[in-house]
């Protein structure tokens, strides 16, 4: 095989997007399992045509093709070694116009339609898709039709494959056919005699059955969630030839999807969640099957291990293990309450929609919380998909928790309790599976799901991670039999090979040898698990922003993460795509769209901190190199600003020279920044030279002169003083110039950054007694109390400032009587207020919402997101435009919406993009609001 042949003829044959390079085959060598398998390349269709020309292409040049939605399969099913991936989210992603049939309750999909798209369209209907994983919006249909999704809803709807009509197939072959769901026995007669390739399939499958029935009809357990293996009863006479049944959950093994006919189901008008809390989740095991007659919509168990927030333990009842019913409002939600009540379970009942949202965020970020213990030990996938009969749910249960205690390992179970199914990660040793312990635990475990009549997967599917255990589950002649059903398909073996049919060892190709525990980067390439979350079908979230704009993997919170992986492991192994190391240009083009926002940081559900590692990568990327302009001129920034006011008037000379559109265009190539976006400009004087603290036997605090309100923007510090002196403190200054170092952490320059730390930690040294250090821009706050003892871990003097920082609006919150203000007038108590990235990842904004309410003062803040400038990213060359986009994801509209509202922005960065991108308008830090309401 020719590989650049097969990559020059794909380039001239596809419309849509194909890479064979290095960055891509590392991003797609991972789904969320345990294992690793680099593809040939990744090819991203924008068209059903595109499918067609690239399995041709692939079947001349003998070429395995698998195709992939999200990407967040756990059973390794979405990654082939040396196969053609196709990414089918972006180009066959798109849902029409009349998509949905509220008639027939039915909905046309492309298999790259992301699921929470498709219940956005059948909403207004009032109707929704019934299956809902908790990678709702990110997983796609043909993914849910590949794996059999099901999700908390399917006790009440069914799984995917309950739902789906029909399916438009292309084979290896070329052929296209459509298959339906069950048939009358007139419709099977019709389909033996159809003529070509699809009659031959038809009387192919009709033989497998007709040869088989007692096989079929025996040897398939019966229970809810019987995820493992291929459907082959489906065929049998009585199940109507159900050839929709039988090709859901195979995997991509047998056909491509190039679309799909679901049923959808009536939407409740109003739920209520009914939270039952017991003793352990055994007890809740045990507790649902009572519950199950009363049909609640769902009935979802965890133990409390998986609640790491205080928050959250507020909003459930007592308890070490809890059930989440859903239940139609009213009447529907009483019985079940009083079933539970009848239990002698604890009970909350939430009612209202941010409530149930609120809580079910918890559940379902639960496959992101099992991954790390309590103690931070990691837990893998490879066991966390089994499934028994709900009645066996508890002893299981019971058996399993002595096995896993049998041999050494831990985890917290969770998972869809109504129908018997159980996730569970494990702190499996897969650095160094050569012991055989994964093995031995993942067939005794087999074989324990087995004796309860269950199955190896509940919703999963096998991938490598089951699939040679399918022994253990099904006799000789049927794996046989699944061998057959294939072939009819696929009898090349072209489509995602080694899976459900010669499967790949379960303990070959894990991801996790290969990665050194020793450095910060290698804790974010373990850490993330590939769940997702920041590939999310969702505008209104922080993270990750560059990812939103580009919709490229590579551009990810994940993928970033797993080239990083890719780095580590060829500068240990010397193998895989990524061979040049610190210097690998495909690391850096991936990571120099990474805004360092620290969205990953909160609200990835395992915590990956892209902008920490980030600044690892350009710091050792870099050393001993000459680096862009622009990190010399935004990293050096405070020692600029504060050389050019040291020099009388040089501040109004540049302000002035700014002013001057050839000299700004001038200042903008020397500082390397990019010739978009306008310098902003620069005081005459800072606000340190001019400001002078009262005598006062007020209680005195310290104010934190950040770089860009000391230089840039002093009025925001000038209010901060203003407003705690006329609350009764009295604001001093540090003995000499201060700095977070943030502006060196972001651009790599560890070392400057860490010299700039201790020379911080000198001058507050000679500063007066122990005093709370008040920060009002928050990126600088952020940076103290979260870096600098990362970056200083053996100086006490940096946890003992980190531990002394507040935020201006904590501040207040502590200590100032904010309830003596006189109530502000009308025209001052609104205002739209945005979040900076780092307030929303490391700090929160609790604080501010409780001084806005006690200040009588109605600020509507809106959903997190990035502004896009994110300090130093928006200046820098090539990145303007991924800046616009993701302000235009929420900020731009809600300004557009409210022109006339006030906005608040305690972030430098936020204000000046506003300013920028909306047509000058004006933010104001919160020390600016509250400093209009004082007398």
């Amino acid at each position: 095989m020719s590989v650049p042949g097969l990559e020059k003829a794909l380039r001239a044959a596809v419309r849509g997007d194909v890479d064979f390079g290095a960055a891509q085959r590392g991003v797609y060598a991972y789904d969320a399992s345990n294992y690793r398998q680099v593809p040939l390349g990744v090819v991203k269709p924008v068209s059903p045509d595109d499918v067609r020309a690239v399995v041709a292409l692939a079947r001349e040049y003998g070429v395995p093709v698998l195709a992939r939605g999200a990407g967040t399969s756990i059973g390794g099913q979405a990654i082939s070694p040396g196969a053609l991936v196709l990414d089918v989210r972006a180009g066959l992603g798109a849902l029409a116009a009349d998509a949905v049939d509220p008639g027939e309750r039915t909905a046309r999909v492309g298999p790259g339609v992301v699921l929470d798209a498709l219940q956005r369209a059948a909403a207004p209907y009032g109707l929704r898709f019934g299956p809902d994983p908790s990678t709702h919006s990110r997983c796609t249909l043909g993914g849910m039709i590949g794996n059999d999704s099901c999700g908390a809803h399917s006790v009440a709807y069914g799984r995917t494959s309950d739902n789906v009509r029909s399916l438009d197939l292309l084979l290896p072959d070329g052929t296209e056919l459509t298959v339906h769901g069950p048939r009358t026995a007139a419709e099977r007669a019709a389909l033996l005699r159809a003529p070509g390739r699809a009659g031959e399939i038809y009387r192919a499958l009709h033989a497998l059955s007709e040869e088989h029935l007692m096989t079929l009809r025996q040897d398939f357990p019966t229970l809810p969630r019987r995820g493992s293996g291929i459907a082959l009863d489906a065929l049998l006479p009585e199940r109507g030839f159900d050839l929709v049944r039988a090709l859901v959950g195979t995997e991509g093994s047998c056909a491509l999807v190039l679309g799909a006919t679901v049923a959808l189901v009536p939407r409740p008008a109003r739920t209520e969640l009914v939270v039952a809390g017991y003793a352990d989740e055994t007890a809740a095991a045990e507790a649902v099957v009572e519950l199950l007659p009363l049909r609640p919509l769902t009935a979802e168990g965890m133990g409390a291990d998986l609640i790491r927030s205080d928050a959250a333990r507020e909003r459930l009842p007592k308890g070490g293990g809890w059930l989440f019913l859903e239940a139609e409002a009213g009447e529907h939600a009483r019985a079940i309450e009083r079933a539970v009540r009848a239990q002698g379970a604890a009970v909350a009942v939430v009612a209202d929609a941010a409530g149930q949202r609120a809580l079910w965020r918890v559940r379902e970020a639960a496959a992101g919380t099992a991954t790390r213990g309590p103690d931070g030990q990691e837990a893998w996938p490879g066991w966390e998909d089994s499934a028994v009969p709900p009645q066996r749910l508890a002893p299981y249960l019971r058996e399993l928790r002595a096995l896993t205690a049998e041999h050494g390992l831990r985890g917290t179970p969770f998972g869809h309790f109504g129908e018997g199914c159980l996730h569970l990660r494990l702190d499996f040793p897969l650095d160094t599976p050569a012991d055989g312990r994964f093995r031995r635990f993942l067939t005794e475990a087999a074989g324990l799901a087995v004796r309860h009549g269950g199955s190896l997967s509940g919703e999963h599917g096998d991938g490598q991670a089951r699939a040679e255990l399918l022994r253990l589950m099904y006799p000789p002649e049927v794996l046989a039999l699944f061998a057959r059903f294939k072939a009819v398909f696929d009898p090349g073996n072209l489509l995602n090979p080694g899976n459900l049919v010669d499967p790949r060892p379960l303990d070959a190709d894990l991801r996790q040898p290969g990665l050194p525990r020793t450095l910060p980067l290698a804790d974010g390439a373990r850490r993330c698990v590939g769940v997702g979350a920041c590939v999310a079908d969702d505008p209104a979230a922080v993270m990750c922003p560059s990812y939103a704009a580009t919709r490229d993997e590579r551009h990810s919170t994940r993928g970033r993460a797993r080239l990083l992986g890719e780095l580590l492991r060829g500068t240990v192994t010397g193998e895989g795509p990524i061979t040049d190391g610190w210097r690998s240009r495909e690391v850096l083009g991936a990571l120099d769209l990474c805004l360092s926002c620290k969205g990953c940081a909160s609200d990835c559900p395992v915590h990956v901190d892209m902008a920490t590692y980030k600044s690892e990568f350009l710091h050792r990327h870099y050393r001993r190199r000459l680096r862009p302009r622009a990190h010399y001129a935004l990293g050096s920034l405070p020692r600029l600003l504060r050389l050019l006011h040291a020099v009388p008037g040089a501040g109004r000379v540049a302000s002035r020279a700014l002013r001057v559109r050839p000299l700004a265009a001038a200042a903008r190539v020397l500082a390397g920044t990019a010739p978009e976006r306008p310098l902003p400009p620069i005081p005459a004087r800072s606000f340190t030279q001019t400001y002078r603290p009262c005598p006062s036997p007020a209680q005195p605090v310290l104010l934190w002169p950040d770089t860009f309100g000391n230089h840039l923007d002093p009025d925001v510090l000038e209010a901060g003083a203003q407003v705690l002196t006329r609350l009764g403190f009295r604001p001093l200054l540090p003995a000499g110039p201060v700095c977070c170092g943030l502006t060196q952490v972001s651009t790599g320059r560890l070392d400057a950054a860490r010299r700039t730390m201790a020379r911080t930690l000198g001058v507050l040294a000679r500063t007066s007694a122990d005093l709370p250090v008040v920060v009002l821009e928050p990126s600088c706050a952020a940076a103290l109390r979260e870096e600098l003892p990362r970056h200083l871990p053996d100086d006490p003097r940096a946890a003992q400032l980190a531990a002394k920082v507040r935020t201006f609006a904590e501040f207040l919150d502590e200590h100032a009587a904010l309830e003596d203000l006189p109530p502000a007038r009308a025209e001052l108590r609104g205002a739209l207020a945005q979040t900076h990235c780092h307030q929303h990842a490391v700090l929160g904004v609790a604080a501010d919402e409780r001084v806005a309410a006690r200040a009588g003062l109605d600020v509507r803040r809106l959903p997190p997101s990035c502004c896009g400038l994110a300090g130093n990213f928006g200046f820098e060359r090539g990145h303007h435009e991924v800046s616009v986009a993701s302000a235009e994801r929420v900020l731009l509209p809600a300004l557009r919406a409210e022109p006339a509202a006030r906005v608040l922005a305690d972030g430098f960065s936020c204000r000046i993009q506003i300013a920028q991108l909306a047509d000058g308008r004006r933010a104001m830090h919160l020390a600016q609001l509250l400093r209009e309401l004082l007398p």
